[in-house]
């Protein structure tokens, strides 16, 4: 085992996984209605195919790529399609989806897979990859086939495996990486193919011995390295950092430091795409929180609403504060448990009223901890001020698009500032005002 280096700043938050460390995956049944979202990815909303009454078949394509920076999206489910308008979305807006009612009979599309798909060459990986509707699957959902195709004067050197799963509560990837470490191995082979790599590494956090142990059995060649368990080793950026001593540059790429990153979740995707003939239709989700009647990981279909998982699990015992999807530091609250899974969604927690309070922020003390903390090296309570005035131009020469909204510094802050609110609003702005322009 070599452990690599860590990174500048990072916190150490309680980790909250005890109730769901290693609780086997369990498979959650489809519900009678599913709805799947046009947008479950960075970039444009994918493109209808089907139409309203059309009866479809599971795995079949419910809409097409809308272009390179977009992903398809394949029925979950054997059914009939209901409906095609604007629903709940994690994202706190209406997005349009595909609604089905689900006819019980799991009837497959013809699924065409490979044997042995690491004799496939390239070219053929990426174009599977890009069919099966493949995102990465720990983060923003950036189309996993077009983060492998670097352009030919970055070829990476590394292609890194993301296990570290640093996030409070989560232990979905833990568990992939413990039940099914061959499907991580295949795809990192798959994807390092595909993406001109020169060497794969697997790398996890130094408390993670279970999952270290089966990736290790399985990895032949492949090199593990395990970090810090701190929070957020699993950053994109902090990972590059820390695995090959590059840095990527200030709005940069990652390619551009000679890497790439996936995470474990995806790794597993696309080897289910490549070797089984099976889209991206399904995920391992943790659920978790003291409100829930039961706890652990469950392999859901994409497009369950929310409220069918808490039913399905026993529903809630106490009364419930908040549901947040994708980590307590980072994740979104939820308005609707007609929300549905999507690809992106890694676990979904639920806080008890008492534990879901808005702090009341006091004014600054500037005692610079957010700063001692910042992972990405930026003044945060600089950032913040910038976006509470709306001054864009000056939280953009600070630095704003590098931040990884990893909310290490208003967890940190002792004045309960909403640090991470007005950065990303800063963000926002300075994106939609880019687009205008160009």
């Amino acid at each position: 085992m070599r452990r690599v280096g860590s990174f500048f700043g990072g916190i150490v938050p309680k980790s909250a996984k005890a109730s769901t460390a290693g609780t086997p995956i369990e498979h959650l049944g489809a519900p009678e209605t599913l709805v799947v979202p046009l947008l479950q990815h960075s970039g444009v909303e994918a493109k209808p195919v089907v139409a309203k009454g059309d009866e479809v078949l599971k795995g079949q394509v419910l809409a097409e790529a809308g272009d390179a920076m977009s992903a398809p999206v394949h029925s979950p489910v054997s059914g009939k399609v209901v409906a095609i308008e604007p629903r709940a979305h994690q994202s706190g807006h209406s997005i349009t989806s595909i609604v089905i009612e689900n006819d019980g009979n799991e009837t497959w599309v013809e699924r065409k897979g490979h044997p042995d798909p690491v004799q496939l060459d390239g070219k053929t990986i990426l174009e599977r990859i890009r069919e099966a509707g493949i995102v990465g699957m720990g983060g923003e959902g950036y189309p996993t086939a077009e983060k492998l195709s670097s352009p030919k004067s970055h070829t990476p050197d590394y292609f890194i495996i993301n296990g570290c799963e640093c996030d409070p509560y989560s232990t979905s990837d833990a568990q992939v990486m413990m039940e099914y470490p061959e499907d991580v191995v295949l795809g990192a082979k798959l994807m390092a193919k595909a993406a001109g790599a020169r060497k794969i590494v697997i790398a996890l956090s130094d408390n993670q011995r279970e999952a270290y142990a089966a990736l290790k059995a399985q990895a032949g060649s492949i090199e593990i390295v395990t970090l810090p368990a701190k929070y957020p080793n699993g950053g994109e950026r902090q990972l590059i950092q820390a695995v090959t001593g590059k840095e990527v540059p200030s709005g940069g790429l990652p390619h551009q430091a000679g890497a790439i990153v996936s995470n474990v979740a995806t790794a597993r995707a696309v080897a289910l795409a490549l070797r089984d003939g099976e889209p991206l239709i399904s995920r391992v989700v943790t659920i978790t929180g003291k409100p829930f009647a039961q706890s652990g990981n469950f392999m859901v279909p994409i497009g369950t609403p929310l409220e069918y998982i808490v039913q399905a699990l026993g529903g809630f015992n106490q009364e419930v504060g908040k549901v947040v999807l994708n980590g307590a530091l980072i994740g979104a609250a939820q308005f609707d448990l007609q929300t549905p899974v999507m690809k992106t969604t890694t676990c979904v927690i639920a806080f008890a009223q008492g534990e879901s309070v808005t702090p009341n922020p006091s004014p600054c003390i500037r005692c610079a901890r957010c700063v001692d903390v910042c992972p990405a090296n930026l003044l945060p309570l600089k950032l913040e001020t910038f976006g509470l005035n709306e001054r864009f131009d000056e939280a953009r020469e600070f630095g704003a698009l590098d931040c990884i909204e990893c909310g290490a510094c208003e967890f940190i802050c002792p004045a309960k500032r909403p640090l991470l609110q007005y950065i990303r609003f800063a963000k926002m702005e300075i994106i939609a005002r880019d687009k205008i322009s160009s």
